[in-house]
């Protein structure tokens, strides 16, 4: 006797497409505030900059992984 109620056949799983304007900036802003943290922490001797710059940078960090996870 069959179930009725019991699924047999999962639904296809279709990926979240970004726009595609979104992971660009993101590695722009990324590899700027980087460099931006580099020059504000070394040349400049400005921890507080640098520090913002570098916050800026592991936040940026952070979408780009989460954006790649949805994405798999």
């Amino acid at each position: 006797m069959t179930d009725p109620y019991r699924i047999t056949e999962t639904p296809p799983r279709t990926p979240r497409r970004p726009d595609g304007r979104l992971r660009p900036l993101l590695w722009l802003v990324f590899f700027v505030s980087l460099a931006a943290n580099t020059v504000l922490s070394t040349a400049l001797d400005n921890p507080w900059a640098g520090s913002a710059c570098g916050l800026v940078a592991v936040l940026s960090a952070g979408a780009l992984i989460v954006q790649h996870r949805r994405n798999r």
